[in-house]
């Protein structure tokens, strides 16, 4: 299987992150959790617990290829610990600078996991509002 994936253009972080499930699972009772499907079908949930502004913890499950799990995982370990306002700013470019670049056909994964957080923060926002 890795070196499936290798072959098909995985970094060893993004395989690693695969293999291992890193940031897989859900939080019971999160703040905050989200589903998004892409376009291409793939659906991801994210669930955020959020103390006082900050990100302590970060779960996702998935539907969908090596690609959206490994992008899942590393975007969920770069937010994990910054408040809503850094993990805002995490962008398309760090998540692929994060898993040490993917395959030019799975860029769409790393789109359709900041577009899920985006989505997730955007209701956490809404829920506060009230």
């Amino acid at each position: 299987m890795n070196d499936l994936l290798k072959n098909s253009g995985y970094s060893t972080t993004a395989i690693e992150y695969y293999t291992k499930k890193v940031n897989v699972g859900i939080i019971k009772n999160p703040s905050v959790a989200v589903s998004y499907t892409g376009s291409c079908g793939d659906t991801i949930k994210i669930y955020l617990m959020i103390d006082s502004g900050v990100i302590i913890d970060a779960k996702f499950e998935a539907i969908g290829c090596a690609g959206v799990f490994s992008a899942g995982s590393a975007l969920l370990e770069i937010i994990k610990g910054k408040s809503i306002i850094e993990a805002e700013k995490t962008s398309i470019e760090d998540i692929i600078e994060h898993l040490g670049g993917v395959p030019s056909t799975k860029i769409d994964c790393i789109y359709l996991a900041r577009k899920a957080f985006e989505q997730t923060l955007k209701l956490f926002k809404k829920k506060k509002s009230h």
